[in-house]
């Protein structure tokens, strides 16, 4: 009977849910291995807030490679769900692609563009238009396959685009739970239909009528808001996780202790200084978009202490990152 539930409440149901669902009746081998994956789970809950790290696998629906992440939803007894896949009736994708994950594909791509074999060119020019070509994460084929492998009335996650939707299936269709901010003011509309790779679907309730938006300007400045934010926290996510895969190769054997802390907390000034820029260019273009909008229409008194906030986090994040600059790499 609540209308508000806070993220902490959350963290702490699913927290509650993992230590009450322990198995009773186990050999002592699954029950040493049950605990243990209880306890990644319980290290890593914390990043539902903010986003999981899965890397998905071109050849199925199900098919992730396997991180400490994914033992969340295995524990919950949650499927897990994409549609990024090659369609397995062009050769010179499938044989570009492979068995390889996002992460591995990405590394492929470069360092066949740079190899002097012209086939191995080749291949990684193939594999590098699959990307661009399935920038959404969604196929075709990966969209018939999800209808056949999602069941009626399944209620499952669905990963695209660095995002996770709760998704189920009803009478043949599959629907995702509405989200974006911009519906944060349609009481009514509560699915949305997946039945293409562009993200058009049909608005429902929640008998999966159809219910299409009482204010769709409106729905549509709150969708580009939130397209907006999510590229710019996608992005962030992306540079930083880049930043962090140090090259080990490149460091000479034999390097001192004293050496390799340099080295580590030059790496780390070069993203503290990557990180201030970014910052500096997403608070710039808000103000930016605040001043066009205050241009076309008054601004409240509650939009303008919004905006405020908004201004402000950036800086307060900028001081915590200074701290962390400042701060010395012990071996």
């Amino acid at each position: 009977m609540m209308e508000i539930i806070t993220a902490e409440q959350l963290m702490e149901y699913l927290g509650d849910y993992i230590l009450d669902a322990k198995p009773k009746e186990i050999s002592e081998i699954q029950r040493l291995n049950y605990e243990q994956n209880m306890s990644d789970a319980m290290a890593i809950l914390h990043k539902l807030q903010t986003g999981l790290d899965v890397n998905v696998k071109f050849t199925g629906v199900r098919v992730f490679e396997y991180t400490p992440e994914c033992i969340v939803f295995d524990l919950l007894d949650i499927p897990l769900y994409h549609g990024w896949l090659v369609d397995p009736q062009i050769a010179d994708i499938v044989k570009a692609v492979g068995n390889c994950s996002y992460n591995q594909l990405v590394e492929k791509i470069i360092c066949c563009k740079q190899s002097d074999n012209s086939e191995l060119v080749s291949e990684g020019f193939v594999a590098e238009q699959f990307l661009n070509n399935t920038a959404t994460q969604l196929t075709y084929h990966g969209l018939c396959e999800l209808t056949s492998a999602v069941q009626e009335g399944e209620l499952c996650v669905f990963f695209r685009n660095n995002h996770f939707s709760t998704m189920t299936k009803y009478k043949g269709q599959l629907y995702l739970l509405v989200t974006d901010q911009g519906f944060l003011t349609e009481e009514k509309v509560v699915w949305e239909s997946l039945h293409n790779v562009d993200g058009d679907g049909n608005f429902c309730d929640s008998e999966f009528h159809l219910r299409p938006p009482s204010d769709p300007e409106t729905v549509y400045r709150g969708q580009q808001d939130q397209i907006d934010q999510d590229y710019l926290m996608a992005l962030s996510l992306q540079q930083e996780q880049q930043s962090q895969d140090i090259n080990w190769e490149q460091i000479p054997e034999g390097i001192s202790d004293l050496e390799l802390a340099k080295k580590l907390q030059e790496e780390e000034d070069r993203r503290a200084s990557q990180y201030y820029q970014e910052q500096e260019q997403a608070v710039a273009a808000a103000a930016q978009v605040q001043q066009v909008q205050g241009a076309a229409s008054p601004a409240s008194g509650k939009q303008s202490g919004s905006s405020e906030r908004k201004r402000k986090e950036p800086r307060e994040k900028e001081r915590e990152k200074e701290k962390e600059k400042n701060s010395c790499i012990i071996l």
